[in-house]
């Protein structure tokens, strides 16, 4: 699939979301980005992508391993390097035809410990902010979704997406390069939104979760998953300059803070459904994502402080209504 094919692909399914205006505004944005002033690196990844082996091919999307093509059937050797070239793979995992895509996140733990607690998600429209590789939005149309959008500005998630989505093409799941900000506002478009792992990117929790609730439908659930600190309704974190090394973090509410932060932006029937320490099995370096992970981001001689003295990540995730 070139890209031209993908945008004529992609044209339907958002104007089955958006307004004509709406519609245009985020197939223009993702034409520029991938067409009109594409990343430098594009065509070595979009190379690496048309070496796989031709699709469709069976899959089964609702494993906690996703599994495209039958295993043997394909060149072992040649699969794996044409996915070598779409490294770093960070949200997983995968298996194409055989060959095992240990990616930095066992993305499949988090599902795991939310899926168990959302609304059924058969026949909804659902938006993914954030969505790296897009490994979630398969798990969300295995699940029964009638559509599901996924968005993040990366241009190499995309292409990974693409790989999976080269085999499993008759699954509704997009993928737009797009920033939650850079989609339309107040679309009422999506019976569920989630938010994970983006919110304390944010240099404005609150207008993040206001752009999500622009998003929702009324009657809508949100499921916003983000870094926490333990502590009562007046607690917050804001690193000083890095936390775990990032630099691009800002605001780590308490549990309690976070529900306050929902409740103020309008949202009914706030909980937290799951509240857990990261670990060092569920993100870490791997032979797909070599760079440094987690383990490398704490203290070595207090592995539940980060390496710059706050209290090591932990997670929770957060469920709520638009009424």
């Amino acid at each position: 699939m070139t890209l031209n094919d993908y945008l004529a692909a992609l044209d339907p399914a958002l104007r089955s979301l958006f307004t004509a205006q709406d519609h245009e505004q985020v197939l223009s944005l993702t034409r520029h980005r991938l067409v009109d002033h594409p990343h430098g690196d594009l065509p070595r990844w979009l190379a690496a992508l048309d070496s796989l082996p031709a699709g469709p091919a069976p899959c089964q999307l609702d494993r906690d391993t996703l599994q495209l093509g039958e295993p043997g059937s394909e060149d072992s050797d040649a699969v794996r390097q044409s996915l070598q070239g779409l490294i770093p793979w960070r949200k997983g995992p995968f298996n194409f035809f055989g060959v095992a895509v240990d990616t930095e996140w066992r993305s499949d733990w988090k599902w795991q410990r939310l899926a168990p607690h959302l609304a059924p998600l058969a026949g909804r429209r659902v938006l993914d902010v954030g969505c790296g590789s897009g490994y979630h939005c398969w798990r969300m149309a295995a699940a029964g979704a009638e559509s599901v959008l996924g968005i993040d500005p990366t241009i190499l998630f995309l292409v990974q997406y693409l790989a999976v989505k080269r085999y499993a093409g008759q699954a509704p799941v997009w993928f737009a390069p797009l920033r939650m900000e850079e989609l339309p506002t107040q679309t009422d478009a999506f019976d569920t939104v989630f938010s994970m792992g983006v919110l304390y990117h944010r240099r404005s929790p609150l207008d993040h979760i206001l752009e999500l609730k622009g998003a929702l439908a009324p009657g809508g659930e949100l499921v916003l998953e983000t870094l926490v600190v333990e502590g009562d309704g007046q607690t917050v974190l804001m690193p000083e300059d890095r936390y775990a090394r990032m630099r691009n973090v800002f605001f780590l509410p308490s549990v309690a803070m976070l529900t306050l932060w929902l409740q103020r932006c309008g949202f009914t029937d706030v909980r937290c459904v799951d509240e857990s320490q990261t670990t060092v099995q569920e993100q870490r370096a791997t032979d797909w994502m070599r760079f440094q992970s987690l383990p490398d981001f704490l203290d070595p001689q207090d592995p539940s402080r980060t390496c710059e003295g706050y209290p090591a990540p932990r997670r929770a995730v957060l469920l709520a209504r638009k009424p």
